[in-house]
C-alpha cells in the first residue's frame, strides 16, 4: 500500500529514551517507565502496560475551579509503555526546566508534564475576581511541560521600561517573577470588541517574557 499518509515523518519510531518528546508540532509522545501526569482527556493512543487514573487537586484546587471554571484537571499515567497526547490540533511545545526556573501557564495550555515539576494553581495577583477570577498554574523545579497553543505563539519581551498589556483570554503563560496587575481602557474596548463597554488587560511588569496565543476564543471546555 503507497500512500503520503505513510512517509516517513508521519509514522510513530521506537522510544530511545525515556520521557517526553515531540511526535509532530500537533501531538507529544511520552515513553513512561514510572509516572508521569496529563491533562484528562489528552491521550490519543497508547501501548504497553500503563494505567490512567484521574487526579484530585485538592480541595483547594478544586473550589477554584468550580467558582471560575477554569483549573487544571489531570490524570496521572502510570507503568511502562508509550502514550501520545494532543489537543484539539494545536502546536505543542515541549519546555524543559532547569534548577531555578519557574513558569506561570493558563491551566488550559498544559498538556503533559514530568512528575519532578511541582505545580500549584494560584489566583494571579491583582486579577481579582473580575470576569470570574484568573487562575493559572505555577510550575517549578526540573524536568519537561509540554504546552499547547492555538495558531503559532507571540512571545514578547517584557522590561522594567516597557510593561506590556494582554487579553485575558489571549494569554497563555509568562515568567513568575513579574508583577501582574488589571488594566481597564474605555479607548481599547470601544476600538477591539466594537462596543462602548469596559475593556480588561492583564498587565505584565518587570522583567522577564510574555506568551500570547494569536487567538481570542475561549474554550466551553477548558479544563477538559
Amino acid at each position: 500500500m503507497k500512500s503520503d499518509l505513510f512517509a516517513s515523518e508521519n509514522l510513530a519510531q521506537a522510544a530511545v529514551a525515556p520521557g517526553m518528546s515531540l511526535q509532530n508540532a500537533k501531538s507529544v509522545k511520552y515513553n513512561v517507565n514510572g509516572e508521569m501526569l496529563a491533562r484528562q482527556g489528552s491521550m490519543v493512543a497508547f501501548r504497553g502496560n500503563l494505567q490512567f487514573e484521574r487526579k484530585g487537586q485538592g480541595i483547594g484546587g478544586m473550589l477554584k475551579r468550580a467558582v471560575t471554571g477554569e483549573g487544571l484537571a489531570l490524570m496521572s499515567v502510570r507503568g511502562q509503555g508509550e502514550a501520545w497526547f494532543a489537543h484539539r490540533a494545536g502546536n505543542c511545545f515541549v519546555i524543559d526546566f532547569e534548577p531555578g526556573d519557574a513558569l506561570t501557564i493558563n491551566g488550559r495550555n498544559v498538556l503533559c508534564f514530568d512528575t519532578t515539576l511541582s505545580y500549584e494553581i494560584k489566583m494571579v495577583k491583582g486579577a481579582g475576581m473580575t470576569g470570574g477570577g484568573l487562575f493559572n498554574s505555577l510550575f517549578t523545579g526540573t524536568g519537561k511541560l509540554a504546552v499547547v497553543c492555538d495558531g503559532h505563539p507571540i512571545i514578547i519581551p517584557v522590561t522594567a521600561q516597557a510593561p506590556v498589556y494582554v487579553d485575558t483570554d489571549a494569554v497563555v503563560g509568562w515568567s513568575a517573577q513579574l508583577e501582574t496587575g488589571l488594566h481597564r481602557s474605555q479607548s481599547v474596548g470601544s476600538m477591539i470588541r466594537g462596543g462602548s463597554g469596559e475593556a480588561v488587560q492583564l498587565k505584565l511588569s518587570g522583567e522577564g517574557f510574555v506568551i500570547v496565543r494569536p487567538s481570542e476564543a475561549t474554550e466551553t471546555a477548558a479544563a477538559h
